[in-house]
């Protein structure tokens, strides 16, 4: 992990910002100049000195030639660079003042044109029904919460949900056979999940993939994760990120090298999964063998 502090969210780019910004102001060289010495576009000089940009490593290191800097103030470009293309915020630290982080989470989906997510022990929130967020909110020890914020975090859960019916934006998911038989309440609640699964998977703008526990692996990942594609109007998009949730903290992952590894495990974790009918056969058949043990 690049970064292990907590920090402000978008601190670390503020500061990458304003260390490039003072270098360039230091050695007299005007934002068109520098452009051209390092060969990108003025406008993307003037966004990264506004934070609103992320330089790649070989950018920040031309960067640093250019304005004649030092090796140390060099080499501390370099660390700020790889902390600010993994991000740390702590649950405790992101809940102190609100009850839940739905409406953020919600903000951040909305920038993404089409999302892929990823879940290997629990159904993905934009699938969960109400009750079953509501469990999977209670069970969560690590900022507990009070009845009114435990309302209000299944509320903004289903508020999400949404942009399912939005038909401009796409929406993939694999999950997982272990994740799918999970059970945070009685076998009822499960089916009427498994049902609510099958029903969402025939939106035109959904595609739903299941990976049985019986199927040969060709990879394996420890954690869920969700990729937020945006626009794809400029390459350096600040909108194209991953999402990694961890028992302490949440991680947004926006290293263009770092993006391409979860691209990569996605396209494996493919090959192991069941798409269409073929999965909506499956969720059938476990909802069956569920009824079964209850009956």
């Amino acid at each position: 992990m690049a970064l292990t502090r907590e920090h402000d969210v978008n601190g670390t780019r503020r500061q990458l910002a304003s260390e490039l910004r003072r270098l360039r102001d230091l050695s007299g060289i005007s934002g068109r100049d520098l452009a051209a010495r390092i060969g990108i576009s003025q406008s993307k000089v003037s966004r990264i000195e506004s934070g609103a940009a992320i330089p790649s490593l070989p950018e920040v290191t031309a960067w640093a030639g250019a304005v004649s800097a030092t090796e140390e103030a060099t080499r501390r470009l370099v660390t700020i660079t790889e902390n600010a293309f993994t991000e740390v915020q702590a649950w405790r630290t992101a809940m102190r003042d609100r009850p839940h982080l739905q409406d953020e989470m919600r903000e951040q989906e909305s920038r993404a044109s089409w999302s892929q997510t990823f879940q290997p022990s629990v159904v993905p929130g934009l699938l969960q029904t109400a009750e079953y967020a509501r469990r999977v909110f209670s069970l969560f020890r690590e900022v507990p919460y009070g009845p009114e914020e435990l309302a209000a975090a299944v509320a903004g859960r289903l508020d999400r949900q949404a942009a399912l019916f939005q038909s401009d934006r796409r929406f993939d998911f694999l999950v997982t056979e272990a994740a799918l038989r999970w059970r945070p309440g009685p076998s009822r609640l499960l089916l009427t999940q498994l049902d609510r699964i099958a029903s969402l998977s025939a939106l035109d703008n959904v595609r739903l993939g299941v990976i049985p526990s019986n199927t040969t692996a060709v990879t394996y990942t420890s954690h869920g994760f969700v990729i937020l594609n945006g626009d794809g109007s400029t390459d350096d998009d600040p909108d194209i990120h991953v999402t990694v949730e961890t028992i302490h903290a949440r991680l947004n992952v926006t290293g263009p090298d770092d993006v391409l590894l979860y691209r990569r495990r996605w396209d494996l974790l493919c090959e192991m999964a069941l798409f269409g009918d073929d999965a909506r056969r499956f969720l059938t058949r476990l909802g069956a063998e569920i009824r079964e043990e209850v009956s």
